[in-house]
């Protein structure tokens, strides 16, 4: 089957540091090509895969609409002129993509994996099309666009094979926070649970550059970084994540938004690292007895902590194994149009 995958500008794919949906489509581009498809991907500058990479616009996510537009425009006409050559067009991107290809035969799927804005899914199922399938990351971010068209859950996953499973910690391993320190990622919570429970935690994530969470980091996250117990050691590549998830007695996740999926959820399971989460958005759909521990505040994550060490590591990574992996997420992506 030929494919093409779409991706927006503004992150290279795959990405260097941050970049979760970058990577998503990279491992996408990759493992489909391994299956056997021929495929074409349409992305950002710097990107590239094992098939075939067309690049246009800019990799910068603070991008004029001027530019955007561009970028939509540069889109159109390239489907416009090779649509006919694809069997499959997975789009990543905007759905303002598939305008020129919403009514012709190509199977397309349209993938969300953040809350969805109804208004365009309205504007395009208004509009007559052929085999188009939306999916999103998780039921909970379904929920958020099912409003028109067919829609279905298909997971965010992570390539297992990065990742080294550590099957032991010992009683001092550190607590963990890592993700992109916005308050309603509640790194503060985090905070107070290593102090509540006399745990090293180690911070790691990119700084907001929004005036609100960039102060929230300065004001009051910060003052309380020691150096000691609790630590703040910036943003990691791949295998900097890899090795800090796996000493880690527990990743916590203490958010204050529903997120949609939670990809570092899964990527600390694969080194059998269990997560301690607060119960909003999509974490009942990702954690489960044999994988962390789901809670509803901080007194009940302050209680887990004494409670993490009774699930077992390597059967922590099993688990989500079985449910996360690319090879069965792509195969699930493949199969939505049998």
């Amino acid at each position: 089957m030929r494919i093409l995958l779409i991706m927006d500008p503004g992150i290279p794919v795959p990405p260097a540091l941050y970049g979760g949906h970058e990577r998503l489509v990279y491992l996408f581009a990759e493992e489909y090509q391994k299956l056997g498809h021929d495929v074409t991907l349409l992305a950002g500058p710097k990107s590239c895969c094992s098939g075939k990479t067309i690049t246009f616009g800019t990799n910068d996510l603070s991008r004029s609409k001027w530019i955007r537009s561009k970028e939509a425009r540069f889109v159109w006409k390239y489907l416009r002129q090779t649509a006919k050559h694809f069997d499959l067009i997975h789009n990543f991107g905007r759905l303002i993509y598939l305008l020129p290809v919403l009514n012709r035969s190509v199977k397309k799927i349209m993938t969300y994996g953040r809350p969805v804005s109804t208004t365009g899914i309205k504007i395009v199922n208004a509009l007559p099309n052929r085999n188009l399938i939306f999916t999103a990351c998780s039921n909970y971010c379904v929920s958020t666009g099912n409003v028109a068209g067919v829609w279905k859950t298909v997971y965010n996953a992570i390539d297992f094979s990065q990742y080294q499973l550590n099957e032991a910690v010992n009683e001092n391993a550190p607590l963990v926070f890592l993700g992109r320190l916005d308050r309603i990622k509640g790194v503060h919570t985090a905070i107070k649970v290593a102090k509540a429970t006399n745990n090293q935690l180690i911070i790691a994530g990119n700084i907001s550059n929004t005036p609100d969470n960039y102060a929230y980091f300065k004001n009051e996250i910060e003052p309380q970084i020691d150096h000691s117990q609790i630590q703040y050691i910036g943003p990691l590549n791949d295998i900097e994540k890899n090795s800090l998830l796996g000493k880690a007695k527990v990743l916590l996740f203490p958010i204050e938004w529903d997120e949609p999926f939670g990809m570092v959820m899964i990527e600390a399971m694969a080194c059998g690292t269990p997560v301690i989460a607060f119960n909003r958005g999509s974490v009942s759909e990702v954690v489960d007895s044999e994988t962390g521990i789901i809670v509803n505040n901080m007194d009940e994550m302050t209680r887990a902590v004494n409670l993490i060490a009774m699930i077992d590591r390597k059967k922590c990574r099993e688990k989500a194994e079985t449910r996360f992996n690319v090879l069965i997420i792509a195969k699930d992506y493949l199969k939505l149009f049998n």
